[in-house]
């Protein structure tokens, strides 16, 4: 929220001034400018990408302060990014057009590995994969939380997004600790401890002595993150996958208040899921045109047929139990008390189950049920692999919903959904952990995706004890100029509404930041003060919150 930026583009001479100083620092081969080397960035699942005056790479963390000098100097706006996968919050644009976009993934290095303290030193380019297989690879007994976004995305970046995974570690903001920032004016700055020569407790408490400063830089415009303390956690001796299918719509506000119990009694401590039945069914194929009569959303009918087709309830709970044998065995039993109830159906998954699963599905591999069955043992898996660390981009099915052909025929090989032209935007409010939050958040999003014809795809999720993380899927065919309009308009008024209701969201993309000040504000007007002093100049990411 920078009342500095207008999106206004910079004088052509800064830009003539400043390219000739970036290759020398960075390389001829690291400063793009070309229409079909900046063409990747300009992707979105929004209804339209920003385009950048240029695209800096650097390698270091010098390289990124060169980068930082030289644009102050000729007052040129901007934008960096990890890896560009921000998928529906942006994706790898910029908020406004104009802007020189700085990508992070060359900085891919794993700087440092701490086994016995349980803990990384990473770089922005470091991806969900890459950490995963290091561990793996280097026979450290150690996973890290991921999310379902794929193991191409950064950890940095969703980190820096304050974004949430899947563990017990899915807060993903209370595992970092030691900051290395690049400020506007090219200076380094080391949170925690990390300013102290031979301070050897930097990655291990994230406080340091004075004012906390980690989250001045997250989801904001005040420098560039290029290095990171992430905490990893031990692998668990044992891992069980809980599913619990629940048959009645109205038993939604029953659901919350029960995992609220199992969060705040200790029963549950990985993030839990709570999914609709559109939600999983966009997951599991494409949008099905040819039995909708034309319609936008699935008629309810279909929807139930769909439902029983694929054997789900109106609402699905899963998560994960981890720890030794005797804690996981107490918590199944724990689980096994509270959602016994008419209607709920739990089962757990194994490993066990899940080879079981995969011999039958072989064994009947020629029928249609047999495909099903390996298609539901395959995404049980990738859950599975999921909570021991393992990323996969099956999960990124869902982005695919609307797009006209459906799932590419690559996928999830190289699922890039803004490349591949999916039309997706998040709502994600965040809401106190009861039933009668969550019934009300649904009952207010639920008439607006009526009037804009789409489906209310909706999952709420455990991301404290005490509050859920919303997200609101409104997926679109952006081959269909109108429903591409339809879309952005549901997406304005999902927006209004949630905050209206008094959930405001905990992230958004480029297309809402200006919705987030309601005025006179003394949270914005700090914010901006900050800025103001950190950036005197507005050249560090302008526009963005």
């Amino acid at each position: 929220m920078d009342d500095q930026s207008s999106g206004s583009a910079a004088p052509p001479e800064s830009l003539a001034c400043a390219l000739p100083a970036w290759r020398n620092s960075l390389g001829e081969a690291h400063v793009l400018t070309e229409p079909h080397q900046l063409a990747p960035y300009l992707h979105s699942t929004s209804d339209c990408g920003t385009v950048p005056l240029a695209v800096l790479r650097p390698g270091t963390t010098p390289e990124v302060q060169e980068v930082a000098r030289i644009a102050a100097a000729h007052g040129l706006p901007l934008y960096p990014i990890s890896r560009g996968r921000n998928w529906g919050y942006g994706d790898a644009c910029a908020v406004h057009d104009g802007q020189v976009i700085v990508d992070l993934s060359r900085m891919d290095r794993i700087l440092h590995v701490d086994e016995t303290l349980a803990y990384a030193v990473i770089e922005p380019g470091v991806t969900q994969g890459q950490l995963s297989s290091y561990l793996r690879d280097h026979g450290i007994p150690l996973i890290m939380d991921c999310t379902g976004a794929g193991p191409d995305t950064s950890l940095v970046g969703n980190i820096m997004e304050r974004g949430y995974g899947h563990s017990a570690y899915g807060n993903r903001m209370q595992t970092i600790s030691g900051l290395e920032i690049v400020l506007p004016n090219g200076e380094l700055l080391k949170t925690g401890f990390g300013h102290y020569d031979n301070a050897q407790a930097t990655h291990l408490f994230p406080y340091g002595v004075g004012p906390y400063l980690d989250g001045l830089f997250t989801q904001s415009g005040l420098g560039i993150t290029t290095r990171m303390g992430l905490w990893l956690m031990p692998e668990p001796e044992h891992t069980v996958h809980f599913i619990c299918m629940i048959d009645a719509d109205d038993d939604l506000a029953a659901a919350v208040d029960t995992l609220r119990k199992l969060r705040l009694d200790g029963t549950l401590r990985s993030i839990v899921h709570v999914g609709n039945d559109l939600r999983l069914l966009s997951s599991g194929g494409p949008f099905p045109r040819d039995r909708t009569g034309g319609a936008g959303r699935l008629p309810a009918d279909l929807r139930r047929q769909m439902r029983r087709e694929a054997g789900l309830g109106a609402w699905t709970i899963s998560g994960a139990l981890t720890g030794s044998r005797p804690q996981v065995n107490a918590a199944r039993q724990a689980l096994r008390r509270a959602l016994r109830r008419p209607g709920w159906r739990l089962r757990f998954l194994t490993e066990g189950k899940l080879d079981m699963g995969y011999k039958v599905a072989r064994a009947f591999r020629g029928t249609g049920w047999g495909q099903r069955l390996q298609a539901t043992v395959e995404t049980a898996r990738a859950l599975f692999d999921m909570n021991k660390g393992i990323p996969s981009r099956r999960f990124l099915a869902g982005a695919y919903w609307k797009r006209r052909g459906g799932l590419p025929e690559h996928f999830p090989q190289q699922a890039n959904p803004a490349a591949d032209n999916c039309g997706m935007y998040w709502v994600s409010p965040v809401i106190p952990m009861r039933g009668e939050d969550a019934v009300k958040l649904h009952d207010t999003i639920e008439p607006i995706m009526t009037e804009y014809d789409f489906d209310l795809l909706l999952t709420l999720n455990t991301v404290t004890d005490r509050a859920l993380g919303g997200v609101i899927t409104v997926s679109y065919d952006k081959e269909d100029p109108g429903e591409v309009r339809r879309a952005r308009a549901c997406h304005d008024a999902l927006l209004e509404a949630v905050m209206r209701a008094g959930y405001p969201p905990y992230r958004v993309g480029p297309q809402a930041m200006t919705s987030l000040n309601p005025g006179d504000d003394s949270y914005w007007a700090t914010v901006r003060r900050i800025k103001q002093a950190l950036d005197p100049k507005g050249v560090m990411a302008p526009g963005r919150y």
